[in-house]
C-alpha cells in the first residue's frame, strides 16, 4: 500500500470557536492518537487533505505525517476517523492512530467483485452477504480490496471466507467459515387461484352440521299458522 505525505501543525486551542477561524482559514482541526505518546491536537491543511484523498484508493490509507516544522522524521499513521460537513462537504474533524509499521494489525477491507457470473446470466441474482473483510496484516500490506471473481457462479452457489485467495502475509481473521456471496434464484410471485367448482365464502347460505341449511328460525313461523 502506498504512503502519503502530509503535513499538520500543533495547535494548543480547542472549542467551537477556534475550531470555526481554523475551517475560515483553510485548515480543520484534527487529533494525533498513539500508544507511545501523548495525545497531541492538531490543524490540517483542507486542501492538501482534499489531494490526498483523491490520489488515494483505500479507504484505510496510510499517511507519513509531519508534524510542524520541528520533527524531522514523519509519524506513520492511518485515518481512524474522518468527519465530513454532509451539505458543504468540508472537512469538519480528523482523528488519525499511530501505528507501527513493524506490527500486524487488524484493518477492515471493502470486497469487490470482477466477471460476470453464469448465474446471473441465466436470470440469478448476486447476493453480497459481507461487503467488507477484517484482515490481519502489516500495514505496508494492507490491500485495496478482496477482489473476487465470480464468473464460474451459478446459481446456488456460493464463496466462503476460506476459499478466497489471499496475498502472502495477508489473514482472514475468521473463527467460522461464513458465506461472503452467493448466487440465488430470482423470487417468483406465486397468485393462487381458486379450484374450478369451489365456492367463495360468503356467497351461499350457512350450512348446519349435516351439511343442510338450518331451518331452526322457520320452525317456530310454522307453529303459529296453525294455531
Amino acid at each position: 500500500m502506498e504512503l502519503f505525505e502530509l503535513k499538520a501543525y500543533k495547535r494548543g486551542t480547542k472549542g467551537k470557536g477556534p475550531a470555526r477561524v481554523l475551517r475560515r482559514d483553510g485548515f480543520f482541526p484534527a487529533v494525533l492518537y498513539s500508544p507511545k505518546t501523548d495525545t497531541v491536537s492538531l490543524s490540517v491543511n483542507a486542501i492538501e487533505m482534499e489531494h490526498m484523498l483523491k490520489k488515494s484508493k483505500s479507504s484505510q490509507q496510510l499517511v507519513s505525517l509531519f508534524i510542524g516544522d520541528d520533527e524531522k522524521k514523519a509519524r506513520s499513521v492511518m485515518i481512524k476517523e474522518l468527519q465530513v460537513d454532509p451539505l458543504s462537504k468540508s472537512f469538519l474533524h480528523a482523528d488519525f492512530y499511530e501505528i507501527d509499521m513493524d506490527i500486524k494489525i487488524k484493518v477492515k477491507v471493502p470486497v469487490e467483485v470482477t466477471g460476470m457470473s453464469k448465474g446471473v446470466e441465466l436470470g440469478g441474482v448476486l447476493n453480497i452477504v459481507r461487503r467488507d473483510l477484517e484482515v490481519f496484516c502489516l500495514p505496508i500490506s494492507i490491500p485495496e480490496a478482496i477482489v473476487i471473481d465470480i464468473t464460474d457462479l451459478d446459481v446456488g452457489d456460493s464463496v466462503h471466507v476460506k476459499e478466497i485467495p489471499l496475498e502472502d502475509g495477508v489473514e482472514i481473521n475468521a473463527d467460522v467459515n461464513f458465506t461472503v456471496l452467493t448466487v440465488v434464484a430470482p423470487k417468483q410471485e406465486v397468485i393462487e387461484e381458486p379450484e374450478e367448482g369451489e365456492e367463495i365464502e360468503g356467497e351461499e347460505g350457512e350450512e348446519g352440521e349435516d351439511g343442510e341449511e338450518s331451518t331452526e328460525d322457520e320452525a317456530p313461523k310454522a307453529d303459529k299458522e296453525k294455531k
